[in-house]
C-alpha cells in the first residue's frame, strides 16, 4: 500500500445524503404511523371498558329497585298474615320493627353499593385521563424525535473523503458525534490524540499515531496502523475525512479530527458495521 504525502488539503466536495438517511426517515415515519394506530387501539378498548362498566350499573340499579319492590310487597303480605292470625299489636310491633330495621340495612348497603360503582367509573375516568395523557406525550415525543432527525440532517453535511469515495454525514463536535452514535449506521469511535505518545494508541479496531499537528493552518499528520500495515497521511485538514480500507470491509473506514490544538488531536472514528466483504484487490490512489 502506498503511502500519501500530498503537501496541500485536498478539496472536498459536497455531495448528496446517502439512501441510507432516506431510508433512515422512512422508517422513522413507519414508527410515527404504528405509535399513532396504537394509541388509537387503547382509546377504543378503553371507551368499551367503561360503557360496559356503566352498564353492569345500570342492570345492579335495576335488579336493587327489584328486591325493594319484593321486600314492600313482602311487608304487604305480612300484614295480611297478621290479621288472618290475630297477632297482637306488640306482637305486630316487634315485626314491623324488625321490617324497619332490615330495611334501614337494606338501604345502607344499596348506598354503599352505588358508592362504590361511583368509585370504580371515578377510578376508570381518572386511569383513561392519565392513559391519554402518556398518549399526548409518547406523540410528542414522536415529533421531537422527528425534529432532532431534521435538525441532524441540516447541522451535518456529506463530502467526498482522500480517496474520492463519498461519506457519511460528518460531526464537527462532540454533541454531533453523539448524534452520529444514536443514529447508529456506523460504529463511532472518539478519541482524543496525544502529540506526546510514543507508541500508537488503540482506537476502536485500529491504531493511531498522532505525529504533528498545525493549528495556524488547522491541519495534522497521523500514522494509521491497520492489518499490520501502516498507513500515513500527512498535512490533512481538520473536517476532511481521511479514508482507508481494512481486510474484511466493504466500505472505506474513516478519520475526522475536528479540533488541533498545540499537542492534541479531537475527533473520532467511523467504521461500517458490516465486514463481509474484502476490500477492492487494487485501493484507490492515495491509500
Amino acid at each position: 500500500m502506498s503511502l500519501d504525502t500530498p503537501n496541500d488539503a485536498q478539496v472536498v466536495e459536497a455531495g448528496t445524503l446517502p439512501r441510507w438517511v432516506t431510508v433512515l426517515f422512512v422508517v422513522a415515519f413507519a414508527l410515527v404511523a404504528y405509535l399513532l394506530y396504537g394509541s388509537y387501539a387503547q382509546r377504543q378498548a378503553l371507551h368499551k371498558s367503561q360503557d360496559d362498566a356503566t352498564q353492569k350499573a345500570q342492570a345492579t340499579a335495576a335488579e336493587l329497585d327489584k328486591t325493594n319492590s319484593r321486600i314492600a310487597d313482602l311487608k304487604g303480605q305480612l300484614d295480611v298474615m297478621s290479621q288472618k292470625l290475630g297477632l297482637t299489636e306488640d306482637e305486630l310491633a316487634r315485626a314491623r320493627g324488625l321490617a324497619q330495621t332490615v330495611r334501614s340495612e337494606q338501604q345502607k348497603s344499596d348506598l354503599q353499593f352505588r358508592q362504590q360503582i361511583g368509585a370504580v367509573q371515578a377510578d376508570t375516568s381518572t386511569k383513561f385521563g392519565q392513559i391519554s395523557t402518556q398518549l399526548n406525550g409518547t406523540q410528542t415525543d414522536l415529533n421531537a424525535t422527528k425534529a432532532d432527525l431534521e435538525a441532524t440532517k441540516g447541522a451535518m453535511s456529506s463530502m467526498k473523503g482522500d480517496l474520492g469515495v463519498q461519506s457519511g454525514l460528518i460531526a464537527r463536535n462532540h454533541d454531533e458525534v453523539e448524534e452520529l452514535k444514536r443514529l447508529g449506521d456506523r460504529d463511532i469511535f472518539e478519541f482524543n490524540l496525544s502529540k506526546s505518545a510514543k507508541a500508537p494508541e488503540h482506537v476502536g479496531p485500529i491504531q493511531i499515531l498522532l505525529r504533528k499537528t498545525d493549528t495556524k493552518k488547522y491541519k495534522y499528520t497521523v500514522n494509521v496502523v491497520a492489518d499490520d500495515k501502516t498507513i500515513e497521511k500527512k498535512d490533512r485538514t481538520t473536517g476532511e475525512p481521511i479514508q482507508f480500507y481494512v481486510r474484511g470491509a466493504r466500505a472505506p473506514y474513516e478519520i475526522i479530527v475536528f479540533d488541533v490544538t498545540k499537542d492534541s488531536a479531537k475527533g473520532y472514528l467511523s467504521a461500517p458495521k458490516s465486514a463481509t466483504a474484502a476490500p477492492p484487490a487494487t485501493p484507490p490512489p492515495g491509500n
